[in-house]
């Protein structure tokens, strides 16, 4: 048994080592929040933070997560609904079809820590992720919002 840091809990997984952290939280942590998008990183869908570092998780290999290592989920972002991005992703209505917005919420997080008043460039280099519905104006605003920065 392999040990993960996950959402601020030791959990266990019996998982191969060369098997994507993404699968490991999805079948074996029952952690579903964290989508299978495409599996070689390119649309963000599966989006956790490690040591609060947006990694892809559909191409990171479990054994190369250390247990020391901090693994956030969508899950773990907040008990409750209550964190500044989640509020402006639900006041601003930002999902369409929603499948892409775990992932973007978690490199949201992770742009707001590092840059806690983000311009547009920042919002642009670091939201990579791709949303299939076209969202990106209204992740934006979203992402303003919860820093207190009119757009």
């Amino acid at each position: 048994m392999a040990r993960l840091n996950v959402n601020g809990k030791q959990r266990t997984h019996d998982a191969e080592p060369d098997t994507p952290l993404l699968w490991v939280l999805r079948e074996q942590l029952a952690l579903t929040g964290t989508k299978y998008g495409c599996g070689v990183a390119q649309c963000g869908a599966c989006t956790v933070l490690i040591d609060g570092v947006p990694t892809r998780s559909c191409v990171r290999p479990v054994s190369t997560v250390e247990a020391k290592s901090k693994v956030v989920t969508i899950e773990g972002l907040s008990p409750n609904s209550s964190h500044a991005l989640q509020k402006a992703w639900a006041e601003l209505d930002v999902p369409q079809c929603g499948f892409c917005q775990s992932g973007m919420l978690m490199a949201a997080a992770a742009l707001l820590k590092d840059k806690p008043k983000p311009t547009d460039a920042d919002i642009d280099a670091a939201m990579t992720n791709i949303c299939r519905c076209g969202t990106y104006n209204r992740v934006r605003a979203a992402i303003k919002r919860a820093a207190g920065v009119q757009a």
